[in-house]
């Protein structure tokens, strides 16, 4: 099966980087697009330490962050040879699940990969898993790729 539109969520941390590298290796292999997709979160906005605060200045700041975020990422995509498109959008009060799945739908993506932390048990239910959720709820097949030392027969 050859994929032609992959979806990345990226965020900048190392997880989400692992993701990454297992994408543009799809991407070079069937000479897919590559769709990067980082969601500002504007619930921390909201619950910023700073009471009465305006909230401008920190969603800018959260754009503008997301903005370097994304274009660090698709400098490293495009040294590694894939031809990336970046998105930025944004969430208020929703799962970023809920807005990774739509966006799939929107950017009629077929496949969506995610590096995931693997968390299970308490982490999992104290955390939540949005990987997991946009496994339920993708319209596209969803690749995990796991933080390092998960995957490899253990169980925790």
């Amino acid at each position: 099966m050859t994929f032609k539109r992959i979806l990345v969520p990226v965020d900048g941390s190392p997880t989400a980087a692992l993701g990454m590298k297992a994408a543009i290796k799809i991407v070079r292999e069937g000479r897919g697009k590559l769709l990067l997709l980082h969601v500002v979160e504007e619930y921390s906005a909201f619950v910023a330490p700073e009471v009465g605060a305006s909230i401008g200045p920190i969603l800018d700041a959260l754009r503008a962050s997301g903005k370097r975020t994304l274009a660090r990422i698709a400098r490293s995509a495009e040294k590694a040879g894939a031809k990336p498109q970046t998105f930025l959008v944004e969430n208020f009060g929703g799962r970023v699940a809920d807005t990774i799945v739509q966006n799939a739908k929107r950017l009629r993506a077929d496949l969506i990969v995610m590096g995931t932390h693997g968390r299970r048990g308490v982490n999992r239910a104290l955390m939540g898993s949005d990987a997991d959720l946009v496994v339920r709820y993708s319209p596209v097949p969803v690749l995990l790729v796991p933080a390092s030392g998960r995957g490899k027969g253990r169980r925790r």
